[in-house]
């Protein structure tokens, strides 16, 4: 379909099977755990998003050789031995703070740069550790690009849980490959703790020990990542928009989901389960009816992703609904709070906000016949293409390419069910 700018969307339900795509917070994981193993590890079931394709040039500029296939990875792990001084991280944000502490695994000057909303998201949690390991950088007016002239060292991390974990994520993967042993302690509750468990998970796969504590890890230094083959698992944050438009009459079966995974945004169907959803996963397919949708509230202090799926829900549910401990939507690839309310509300829901909720007086329908704007942010342009199943009229969504920062094919699948999609270049 070429490259998609914009894209007019037609009100009709969807009716289908989709495999749902590779989970992005997996692949991640799982590429950067065989760039750091000794040997050969063999990654399936990939996805090249531009986001994964970030963390694949930023490994390769890490030394790992990766042979590229269709939907597989052939990777030839490698100590850090730094072959680029820069890592740009394009628009992700897993990238940036997954690789500053592993890049600096090697004592060399390096450079990461990003694009577009990635620059001004915060980096502190590293620049205050490089302060107190007197490592020296430069910055300039935003957080990147970002300038690092040493190593990091072994030894007590402190680290707040209730920014991202992400930054902790990072501290996992590079702690283990230092002389000396290390702890990272938290010093705040741990919000999204479903995706440290993904990388413990994915940790102890490639042979790498972490003793978990009720706030706390000991990293053992000097240890070895083992090479292993790795399938990538269905990803229930990209699931969690077909599973709303079900919810708003669509019927659409989900293929290649795991249900005893440990992805937090598997989350989700707790979350549809409030909304008065039933989920059914049979013979490996996962689906869910509406029965009487009703009010909610939803904590999204562990599942920030969900967010603009959700709010489309909540917008057409009957009642009063309201998202709490949501204030990390306003650090993600735009302010996702502010940008869902006022594009839900050109449709004519009625969406409010504070700091960190969004309350919702339920409406019977959405409006269309206007144009939307996906504020360069992947997530919001797939939840108001689900929003567009149920309008009154065809709704214009601008810059919908940003999609494929993480699902390159969702308007090829959303068609495949069933959705009327025009593309304008």
């Amino acid at each position: 379909m070429g490259v998609i700018m914009n894209v007019i969307i037609k009100n009709n339900k969807l009716k289908g099977n989709i495999i749902v795509p590779p989970s992005k917070s997996l692949s991640h994981r799982a590429i950067i755990a065989a760039c750091l193993a000794k040997g050969v590890s063999h990654i399936t079931n990939i996805l090249y998003s531009e986001d994964i394709i970030a963390t694949l040039d930023a490994m390769e500029a890490c030394g790992a050789k990766i042979i590229r296939n269709e939907d597989s990875l052939i990777i030839e792990g490698c100590k850090v031995d730094r072959i680029s001084d820069v890592i740009d991280a394009h628009e992700s944000g897993s990238t940036i703070r997954f690789m500053i502490p592993i890049a600096l695994v090697c004592d060399k000057p390096i450079t990461f740069i990003g694009r577009n909303h990635l620059v001004k998201r915060p980096l502190d949690v590293y620049t205050k550790m490089f302060d107190l390991q007197g490592i020296s950088y430069e910055q300039g007016e935003n957080h990147l690009p970002l300038k690092v002239n040493g190593g990091i060292k072994s030894g007590l991390y402190e680290v707040p849980g209730n920014i991202s974990s992400q930054f902790i994520t990072g501290l996992l993967f590079a702690l283990p490959l230092l002389d000396g042993d290390s702890k990272i302690v938290l010093t705040s509750k741990l919000e999204s703790k479903g995706y440290i468990d993904l990388t413990l998970d994915v940790l102890k796969k490639f042979g790498i020990e972490i003793e978990v504590l009720e706030d706390s890890y000991i990293i053992k230094g000097n240890q070895e990542y083992k090479a292993c083959d790795y399938m990538v698992e269905g990803d229930y944050s990209q699931s969690a928009f077909w599973l709303v438009a079900n919810m708003l009459g669509s019927e659409v079966n989900l293929l290649g989901m795991n249900p005893d995974s440990l992805q937090g945004d598997k989350k989700i169907l707790e979350d549809i389960e409030k909304f008065g959803g039933k989920i059914s996963f049979t013979n490996g397919v996962l689906t869910c009816k509406k029965e009487d949708i009703i009010a909610a509230e939803i904590d999204f202090s562990q599942s920030p992703d969900l967010g603009p799926a959700l709010s489309v829900l909540a917008s057409l549910t009957k009642g009063h609904s309201k998202f709490v401990e949501a204030s990390r939507l306003r650090i993600k690839e735009c302010d996702r709070i502010t940008c869902m309310k006022d594009e839900l509300n050109k449709l004519g829901a009625k969406v409010s906000e504070t700091p960190d909720t969004m309350s919702f007086e339920g409406v019977s329908e959405l409006l269309g016949g206007i144009e939307l704007d996906s504020h360069n942010d992947h997530r919001i342009a797939m939840a108001l293409a689900v929003a567009a199943t149920v309008c009154n009229q065809e709704i214009k969504i601008v810059n919908a390419s940003c999609v494929k920062k993480s699902y390159p094919h969702f308007f090829k699948h959303f068609e495949s069910v069933g959705g009327i999609v025009v593309y304008e270049d």
